[in-house]
């Protein structure tokens, strides 16, 4: 008997950079589940309208998906696994367009700022914010967009009959999103080597030194740290980490010592890390 494929959640359409992270973390026989939004991402996974959800939380050239975050922080999933998946970004248009007819390109605000040299390059042409990368490039082919050409994947150009005119738009070569996996209950923890957290300290000098010395002292690897404003509360941070190490021996002892100094400490997930793609 053939298993049932995965109900996956993503944000935007299939063919986004985001289905090809389900399938490279999941299977590629997922079932896709489109959402327009991270919050109604998040929202169909707590609803069980999927059982996991794969969302991208950071980007090598653009940055921290700040919403991601955000997303991550509001809701209660949790964390049971990352992919990293290499961007490449097509200028897709409908058959037969010329560079030179294209004087509006839509795509996600993400993949926009990762090509922020192609349009210093084509001053004639002006970028165009859209919710999806593949959802542009379906629109664009359906006659729905109001704009010449779309940036999105080949996989996309591909599933909705556009035509790539160029390749590799991104500013570097080396460009690859971060997408974490979340799912209603955590994930086992054999295996794991990644701990990611949220936590808040108190508005005093020294705090977030403190708070980092625990980790410090111990020769653990923080991969990633990030803050993101408290609503309601201006000018407090939620601080968002990724640590390196066993779950259950040095990052657990450091995660006890934190405990002490931080408020409202959360563990998002434990997970297996995962190194960038050859």
């Amino acid at each position: 008997m053939t298993p049932l494929a995965v109900a996956v959640a993503i944000q935007g359409e299939a063919g986004s950079f985001s289905h090809a992270a389900a399938r490279e973390a999941l299977g590629p026989d997922v079932q896709l589940v489109p959402c327009p939004t991270f919050e109604e991402l998040f929202r169909a996974v707590e609803a069980g309208q999927a059982t996991r959800g794969v969302v991208p939380i950071e980007n090598s050239l653009a940055g921290s998906v700040y919403e991601a975050y955000d997303a991550l922080g509001a809701h209660a999933l949790h964390v049971v696994g990352e992919t990293q998946v290499r961007v490449r970004h097509c200028l897709v248009v409908r058959p037969g367009t010329a560079l030179g007819d294209v004087r509006r390109i839509a795509s996600h605000p993400v993949a926009l700022a990762q090509c922020r040299r192609f349009f210093v390059d084509h001053p004639g042409v002006a970028p165009v914010p859209a919710y999806d990368t593949a959802g542009s490039v379906r629109d664009l082919l359906a006659g729905r967009l109001e704009a010449d050409a779309a940036i999105g994947s080949a996989l996309a150009a591909t599933l909705y009959g556009g035509e790539v005119l160029l390749e590799g738009l991104e500013d570097h070569p080396e460009n690859y999103t971060r997408f974490l996996v979340v799912a209603r209950e955590p994930g086992p923890l054999a295996g794991t080597s990644k701990t990611s957290l949220a936590f808040l300290l108190p508005n005093v000098p020294g705090s977030l030194h403190r708070a980092m010395g625990v980790f410090a002292t111990r020769g653990l690897d923080l991969t990633k740290i990030e803050s993101r404003p408290l609503p309601g509360q201006p000018w407090e941070y939620v601080f968002y980490l990724d640590v390196l190490g066993d779950p259950r021996g040095d990052v657990a002892e450091a995660l006890a010592e934190l405990a002490g100094l931080a408020r409202n400490l959360r563990v998002l997930g434990v997970y297996p890390a995962r190194t960038l793609p050859s």
